[in-house]
């Protein structure tokens, strides 16, 4: 069978400007929906963390030197700290939290720079990072369903939604389509598909432009500055803590679909997370951290220059910072139609992890390395699509945040095999059985 030959543009390679448009917009329109529902939830600016996204991107290329193709929004992990603190002490105060989560990155940082990553090869074998990348994306197959299938209503209850089932399976279709087809369309398969999901839903009157009539077409955001508060502090900024599991995750992620090793690296992405995020948080903005939606638009197309995401970073600042109109437009796309895309996109990053448990030549035979697999999968799989988290005094840990260091502290205790042939597990010893049984049936044919 032949093999797929679609040109990869490397992390370093360079398109037109003609090209880089339509691929930045495109990446632009992946985590838009993500990014503004924070601040929505939390009571923050929606057009304002998008402009947080994108100043926190161009810091994230500028300290990761343009080596890392990766795009910075809104985080959701602090959306129930932010909650807590605004309601009883003010916005104003959360954003101080917001800030200290993001020296807590740099800290973090700065300590692993000092002690090296070589305890990542250790913590963090192939057969363990191939499967917080399956849970990566299957965990986040709960958001996309929901969000194609699913309606709310006005008193909170949510029921099937049959017209938006319709738009998003289309615009799945589309994706699809385009993403098999070469050339510049093979590159932008996720906003032809928006664009395709956008006019079916607008044809089946899903579309609401009252928002964006209403918008004006120049106009800053309101900018807030945080306000101290220790209570806020020690309450948001330890959970920096554990997006920087989620942030190894995506780091590792990225670097197996580019075909690079960014573990070395991992210092310098952390800061960038965190100077980002210290920035946003003093002019008002929700904590960032690295989004898997555009690590499955890289999936996807197969582009992965960081050229691409200096254009969606300026994008984002202009739509975000100085025209509510286009940020209005753009929020005005019906949720089934990223549902539909989102479906594609969290499978490819998944698949990524299936792919690396292949070409990493995971042994399954080997007892340890299938343990590890099934529990690190379904407790974090399991977790992260059903909502649930584990609550530690005021914070609480995520499926894929817990599912990781259980596979971590799996592969610390569990004994390595003595050789190639020990713990292999049952299957696999009665397959040995099988071929020897096999072969002495031959010899004593040759024999007689």
């Amino acid at each position: 069978m032949a093999r797929e030959t679609r040109e990869i543009i490397g992390v370093d390679d360079r398109v037109s400007v003609g090209r880089a448009i339509p691929l930045g917009i495109q990446h632009m329109m992946s985590m838009f929906g993500s990014t503004v529902l924070v601040p929505v939830l939390t009571g923050l600016d929606p057009n304002l963390a998008i402009m947080c996204s994108g100043i926190g991107t161009i810091c994230y290329l500028l300290v990761t030197r343009n080596k890392i193709p990766s795009y910075l929004g809104s985080s959701f992990a602090f959306i129930s700290p932010i909650v807590i603190i605004g309601a009883s002490k003010g916005l104003d105060a959360a954003l101080s939290g917001v800030v200290v989560a993001g020296l807590v990155f740099l800290a973090v940082a700065g300590i692993i720079h000092l002690v090296g990553t070589g305890w990542l090869d250790r913590l963090l074998p192939p057969v363990l990072v191939a499967s917080v990348m399956v849970v990566i994306g299957v965990g986040l197959s709960a958001t996309a369903a929901k969000m194609a299938f699913q309606t709310t209503a006005a008193d909170g209850t949510t029921s099937f939604y049959a017209a938006g089932a319709i738009v998003a399976a289309i615009t799945l279709l589309a994706a699809v389509v385009f993403s098999s087809m070469g050339g510049l369309i093979g590159t932008v398969p996720v906003l032809l598909a928006i664009i395709v999901g956008y006019l079916v839903a607008l044809a089946m009157g899903m579309v609401d432009f009252s928002p964006v009539v209403q918008a004006a077409w120049i106009g800053l955001p309101t900018l807030h500055h945080p306000q101290w508060d220790w209570g806020a502090v020690a309450l948001i900024g330890p959970v920096a803590l554990v997006v920087v599991i989620e942030h190894i995750g995506h780091l590792l992620a990225v670097g197996e679909i580019v075909g690079k090793d960014y573990r070395p690296m991992l210092p310098r992405s952390l800061a960038g997370d965190g100077i980002s995020t210290v920035i946003s948080g003093f002019i008002g903005g929700p904590p960032t951290t690295t989004y898997a939606e555009n690590i499955g638009v890289m999936s996807v197309t197969r582009v992965y220059s960081t050229q691409v995401f200096w254009y969606a970073a300026g994008f984002a600042l202009v739509v975000g910072g100085l025209c509510p109109k286009l940020a209005a437009l753009i929020r005005s796309i019906p949720s089934p139609v990223m549902g539909g895309v989102s479906l594609l996109l969290f499978g490819l990053i998944a698949s990524n992890g299936l792919r690396m448990y292949v070409t990493n030549k995971v042994d399954f035979g080997i007892n340890r390395n299938l343990m590890i697999a099934s529990v690190v999968v379904i407790l974090g799989v399991g977790m992260e699509t059903s909502g649930i988290s584990i609550p530690i005094g005021d914070y609480a840990l995520p499926g894929m945040a817990t599912s990781t260091l259980v596979g971590i502290l799996m592969n610390l205790i569990l004994p390595m095999p003595a050789d190639p042939g020990e713990g292999k597990g049952v299957a696999a010893d009665a397959a040995d059985v099988e071929v020897e049984a096999k072969a002495d049936g031959r010899e004593a044919s040759q024999a007689r």
